[in-house]
């Protein structure tokens, strides 16, 4: 699913390629591998214990929680879709980025930008269900100017959307340096699963969105 993948502590921002296969996507250079749930339900994690193989998941790949640290994303929270739903930092050991198993949580990339940033993009995923019960399941039906409301420790930073674009997995692959480059002024990118065909996902949803015009208080 996700230049995604030049680290901040490199901070070389180094531009990034996909090659996508089966269930996996892969941004190789300084990027990530995202693994994806493909069959049905994703289960929600045992916080003892981990996220479990299993065939409702599809992957063996489990979410690797990272500490919070200052900025982080708490919530995102998209009016238009009735989404308001946690965000747990993860971090991409072996370059393999894997949202929260609970598709109600959502994956923030920690060595991405974080919401805010001048520079960068802010990268959060989350799992779709494809016969309901995922937070960004509805992704695709976002609109230019709809509103996304992240809120950090720091504060609220409300986005404005300004692409909605599905793409299949060939296609992402040619365009991950230009969907999540850490060079670009900073933005949001919400990025899921989509097209599923009764066995996997055939595509995916990538939404970009802007920072909105802080209105002063009073106005």
């Amino acid at each position: 699913m996700p230049d995604v993948g030049a680290s901040r502590a490199a901070d070389r921002r180094s531009p990034g390629w996909a090659a996508v296969a089966g269930l996996v996507l892969i941004v190789v250079g300084a990027g990530l591998w995202w693994a994806q749930a493909v069959r049905t339900q994703a289960v929600t994690a045992d916080p003892a214990t981990g996220p479990a193989a299993s065939p409702e998941t599809g992957t063996n790949a489990r979410p690797v929680r990272a500490p919070r640290e200052p900025g982080a994303p708490v919530r995102v929270r998209i009016p238009a879709l009735g989404v308001d739903a946690p965000v747990i930092p993860v971090r991409a050991p072996a370059r393999t980025l894997v949202p929260p198993a609970d598709p109600l949580r959502l994956g923030w990339w920690v060595d991405g930008a974080k919401p805010g940033a001048s520079t960068g993009s802010a990268l959060v995923a989350g799992h779709t269900v494809h016969d309901g019960g995922g937070a960004l399941d509805d992704l695709e039906h976002l609109e230019r100017g709809d509103v996304v409301v992240v809120r950090t420790d720091h504060g609220r930073i409300d986005y404005a959307v300004r692409q909605v674009r599905i793409f299949d997995k060939g296609a992402l692959a040619g365009r991950a340096g230009e969907l999540f480059s850490q060079r670009v002024p900073g933005r949001l990118v919400l990025v899921t699963c989509e097209d599923w065909d009764g066995e996997r996902y055939l595509s995916n949803v990538v939404v970009t969105a802007t920072p909105r015009p802080q209105v002063p208080a009073g106005e």
